[in-house]
Parts: structure tokens; C-alpha cells; sequence
């Protein structure tokens, strides 16, 4: 007795969301810093990325503002909106945003924290005006992309077939934070952060894979 009823819960929800929502991203201004080079893919990388999270931002704006309309009652509550609001109302990620965004597991909580995260970093991309020194390979909508934009860079570099190259990897053990210890580009390839480990952890001392420690599922490499 005393305690909010369902519809306060989910407005509660809808607003605190609605009060941190990323602002979209200038796709017209990323246009203008990232014209599509030849010689530098990853601009082509960075407007895909901003246009998917826009849409989802949109998306979220736009069904935010309409069910906090239709839960006063100025709107009709059509069966998309409902859905959303039991979603929020049990910490679950409506559809109407996971078919927009990026694939998770997550509950509501932690995957709009992700959301804020991601576009922070897409955010301080664009602010750039150039690539990053290091990439946070977990906050890429479609790492796919990235991939194939660092071998593409690498191949007309250096004059090779992308069709004969492939991924090596390197393990830089001695960088604690990529993200402030990083300040320039690797000169052939491309310094990510983000990966995980499960099963297994790498030993920063003995530059090799050893047991994972007793209740450590996942450790980041």
C-alpha cells in the first residue's frame, strides 16, 4: 500500500531515459570531416555507425515522447506502445528498440548504460575528425565493417590484394589503459580494446593463456 502504481513506474522509466538520451549525430557535419577517401575507409566506417545509432535514437525518441503521451491520455495507446511499456516495466528491452539496435542479452538497465557508452565513443570519433589512435572494438554496431575498412586501408598502403590478407594479432600486455596510454595510430594495423576472454585468461607476466582464476567466467584481454 502506498507504492506506485504500474503506469507511474513505467512514466518514471520513460522519463529518466528520455532526461539522458544521447543526442542523435550531425550526419551532415560527419559528411563534411569524413569524405569518402580512398586511401582512408574507416570514414566510411564512422557514418554507418552514426546513422545506426541515429536510427535507433530516433526510434527511442520518438515511441519515449509517444507513451508518455498516451499514458496521460492525450494519445491513443496502440499495441506498440504497450509493448514498450511492459518491457520498461519489467527491465527488458522493448522490440521496438533491439530490432534497431545493436544484438544483446542485457537487461534494460545495463543495455542503455551500453547505449550511452557507445555513442560516447562514436561522439568523441566525430569530435576527432579523424580516426582514433585505438578503437573500442565492443561499441561498433557492425565490427564486420571495420574489419574489412582495416584491410582495406592496409592493401591500398601498401599496394597488396585484400583478397590475400588476413588478421594477425598482437597482444600489447604492457598497456593497462588503451584508451589514455594509446596517443598514436598504429602504423600498419589497428589497436582494439573490448575483447573478451572466457574459459581462459592471458598472464600479463608470461605473455601466454592460463586457467582462468576460480569464478572468473570472462576476463578482457
Amino acid at each position: 500500500e502506498g507504492g506506485k502504481s504500474a503506469d507511474a513506474v513505467m512514466d518514471d522509466t520513460a522519463s529518466s531515459i528520455q532526461a539522458r538520451l544521447p543526442t542523435p549525430f550531425a550526419l551532415d557535419l560527419c559528411e563534411v570531416r569524413f569524405p569518402t577517401l580512398y586511401e582512408e575507409s574507416m570514414n566510411t566506417v564512422v557514418k554507418q555507425e552514426c546513422l545506426r545509432y541515429n536510427k535507433l535514437l530516433w526510434e527511442m525518441e520518438s515511441s519515449l515522447k509517444d507513451f508518455r503521451r498516451a499514458i496521460k491520455g492525450f494519445i491513443v495507446m496502440t499495441a506498440d506502445l504497450e509493448a514498450v511499456g511492459k518491457a520498461m516495466f519489467v527491465n527488458q528491452v522493448p522490440e521496438l528498440w533491439s530490432k534497431k539496435g545493436p544484438l544483446s542479452l542485457k537487461p534494460l538497465s545495463s543495455w542503455y548504460l551500453d547505449i550511452i557508452a557507445r555513442c560516447a565513443f562514436f561522439q568523441m570519433w566525430t569530435d576527432l575528425g579523424r580516426s582514433p589512435p585505438v578503437f573500442w572494438i565492443s561499441g561498433i554496431f557492425f565490427p564486420q565493417a571495420f574489419f574489412t575498412g582495416a584491410l582495406q586501408n592496409y592493401a591500398r598502403r601498401h599496394n597488396e590484394e585484400i583478397d590475400l590478407l588476413s588478421f594477425g594479432q598482437q597482444l600489447l600486455d604492457d598497456i593497462k589503459d588503451p584508451s589514455k596510454e594509446c596517443m598514436h595510430p598504429h602504423e600498419t594495423g589497428v589497436v582494439v580494446y573490448g575483447m573478451f576472454l572466457e574459459g581462459a585468461r592471458w598472464d600479463r607476466v608470461e605473455h601466454q593463456l592460463e586457467e582462468s582464476k576460480p569464478k572468473e567466467l570472462f576476463v578482457e584481454l
